[in-house]
């Protein structure tokens, strides 16, 4: 089941990607999750380059104890939303990546706009 479950999302991801491309002036929104950590990267498709990055594994994130997961990916949202800005970056187009909308997904995407990004 695991295999079909890759594959499924796998097959999602490049719908997505197909319809989603970041530009230097709208770069894209990209969010990856494993079991345990999750991570996000602002990139510009055009010169393949990633502009802007967090993770759950970063220290800021990592020494704030006893956090829920979904609480994790909502700091990381913020944090990537605000190494983003610092590099005169608002607007940014959300790839979920074959994600469903929901949960850690859905709390990264609400950081990130509660830390000035714009989708």
């Amino acid at each position: 089941m695991t295999k079909q479950r890759e594959e499924s999302r796998e097959r999602r991801r490049q719908r997505v990607r197909a319809k989603v491309a970041g530009t230097a002036g709208r770069p894209r929104l990209n969010v990856f999750r494993s079991l345990k950590h999750i991570y996000a990267q602002v990139i510009d498709d055009e010169a393949g380059h990633t502009l802007a990055a967090a993770s759950s594994l970063d220290k800021a994130v990592r020494t704030q104890t006893g956090l829920k997961k979904i609480e994790e990916a909502m700091l990381v949202g913020r944090l990537v939303a605000q190494r983003a800005q610092e590099k005169q970056i608002k607007r940014v187009v959300f790839d979920r990546a074959g994600y469903r909308y929901h949960g850690r997904i859905k709390a990264v995407a609400e950081g990130a706009r509660e830390g000035g990004l714009e989708f």
